[in-house]
C-alpha cells in the first residue's frame, strides 16, 4: 500500500459524524445543507435520464454545459473563456484538483499551501510528488502577508494552491491580498491552482473576485468551480476547470485517465441551472446569510466569541475564552456531553495548528440550529464543559 494514503488516519469528519450518529447529536460538523436543492434543476436531471443521452458524453464535457459555464462566468465575474479550449467538466472539484496536481507537478516541485486547508490538498500534493511549503494563516482574519509569502516561495515553487473563499475559516480574501499573491506568482513563474468552489456563497454584499482576473494571471491560473456548491447539491460531483489553452491541454490528459467523464444527465441539469436568473443566486445567498446570522446571534447571545464569516457554510467559535486549548478534546466532549457535533479546526493544519477554534456548519434548517443552540446553552462561558 502506498504510505501516503495507507498511513492516513480516519478523517475527523468521519469520526465526528460517527459520534453524532452514535449519540444522536445535532450534526453541525459535515458541510452539507439540509435543503434538497432547487427542484427545477433536479427535475432537469431526471428528465435528462429518461429522455436524453445516457452513454459516454465527450471527455471535456457536454458542449451545452461548457457554453453555459462560459456565459456564467462572463456574467458574474467578467471572464472571457473559450468553451472549446479553456473549459473542462470533471466529476467534482476534488477530481479537478487531483488531475491538475498530477498534470502540473513533477517530483520535487514545491507547492505553496495555505493552512488551514481542505484536508485533501496535502495528500494529493504528496502523491503527485510535490514538496509542500506552508503559509500559516491565523485567526481572526486569516490574512495573507508579504512576509509569510516571501518565506514560502522559492525558485522551486511550481504551484500555489489557494482556496478562496476559504474553508474552514469562512474568509473571503480582499483584493489587496489577492494582488499580493498574484505578484508573487508572476515573480516566481508559478501556476495558481484556485479552488473557488464557494465563489457564490458570499455574504454582506460581497462579490467574488477570481485570481484569474488579476494582471498577469490569465495565462497562469487554473480556476476550479463546483455545481455542488452553487446549487447545494453536494452529492452530484460536477466540477468545472478553467484555464488557458496551453495549461488545459495538460489538464485534459490527466482527466481522461481519472474519471474520463461525468454523468450526462447531471451535466445537462447544471447547464440549465447556470442560466437561472440573478434572483436565484441572490436568494440563495440571502438564505444562507440569514441562517448564519441566526446561529451567530444565538451563540453571541449565549456569551460565546464568534469569528467573522464572510462566505461558505461555516461559522467558527473561539474556545480560548472558555479556558480551552485543545479543540479536538473539546469537540469530543461537545458531542458526547452536549449533543452537538463540530469540527476542530486544527484538523485543517499540517504543521503549526491553531488549537482554539472549532467550526460549525450553519447550512441547516432553523429548528436544527435552534436545537443546537439550546444544547450549547449548558456550555455557555463560565460553566464547566
Amino acid at each position: 500500500m502506498n504510505p501516503i494514503f495507507a498511513d492516513l488516519p480516519t478523517t475527523v469528519f468521519e469520526v465526528m459524524s460517527a459520534l453524532a450518529r452514535e449519540t444522536g447529536a445535532v450534526n453541525l460538523g459535515q458541510g452539507f445543507p439540509d435543503d434538497p436543492g432547487p427542484a427545477d434543476v433536479r427535475a432537469k436531471a431526471a428528465e435528462a435520464v429518461m429522455e436524453g443521452w445516457n452513454q459516454y458524453p465527450p471527455m471535456m464535457g457536454l458542449p451545452e454545459l461548457r457554453g453555459a459555464i462560459a456565459r456564467h462566468y462572463a456574467r458574474w465575474q467578467g471572464l472571457d473563456l473559450d468553451p472549446d479550449t479553456e473549459i473542462m467538466v470533471t466529476s467534482g472539484a476534488t477530481e479537478a484538483l487531483a488531475g491538475a496536481l498530477m498534470a502540473l507537478i513533477e517530483p520535487g516541485d514545491e507547492v505553496v499551501l495555505f493552512e488551514p486547508m481542505y484536508d485533501a490538498y496535502l495528500p494529493l500534493v504528496r502523491r503527485a510528488g510535490g514538496v509542500p511549503r506552508f503559509v500559516t494563516l491565523t485567526p481572526p482574519h486569516f490574512r495573507l502577508t508579504e512576509e509569510a509569502l516571501a518565506a514560502a516561495f522559492s525558485p522551486r515553487t511550481k504551484v500555489v494552491l489557494l482556496n478562496n473563499p476559504l474553508n474552514p475559516s469562512a474568509t473571503v480574501f480582499p483584493d489587496e491580498d489577492l494582488a499580493l499573491l498574484a505578484g508573487f506568482c508572476e515573480r516566481f513563474d508559478a501556476v495558481a491552482l484556485c479552488d473557488e468552489v464557494w465563489e457564490h456563497v458570499v455574504f454582506d454584499g460581497r462579490r467574488h473576485t477570481p485570481l484569474m482576473a488579476f494582471p498577469g494571471m490569465r495565462e497562469r491560473t487554473v480556476k476550479i468551480g463546483s455545481a455542488g456548491k452553487i446549487f447545494s447539491l453536494t452529492g452530484w460531483k460536477v466540477g468545472f476547470v478553467m484555464a488557458a489553452p496551453g495549461l488545459m491541454r495538460g489538464l485534459a490528459k490527466a482527466h481522461q485517465f481519472l474519471t474520463f467523464t461525468t454523468p450526462p444527465n447531471l451535466q445537462a441539469a447544471v447547464a440549465y441551472g447556470l442560466g437561472k436568473e440573478d434572483s436565484y443566486y441572490e436568494g440563495m445567498r440571502a438564505d444562507f446569510a440569514r441562517a448564519r446570522d441566526r446561529f451567530a446571534d444565538g451563540l453571541t447571545g449565549l456569551g460565546f466569541r464568534v469569528l467573522p464569516s464572510a462566505g461558505t457554510y461555516f461559522l467558527n467559535l473561539d474556545i480560548a475564552p472558555l479556558g480551552e486549548s485543545d479543540d479536538v478534546a473539546f469537540c469530543e466532549r461537545l458531542v458526547r456531553e452536549h449533543g452537538v457535533a463540530a469540527i476542530p479546526v486544527s484538523a485543517f493544519y499540517a504543521h503549526r495548528p491553531v488549537r482554539t477554534i472549532v467550526r460549525f456548519c450553519f447550512a441547516k434548517r432553523d429548528d436544527t440550529l435552534d436545537r443546537a443552540l439550546e444544547r450549547l446553552r449548558g456550555l455557555a462561558p463560565g460553566r464547566a464543559a
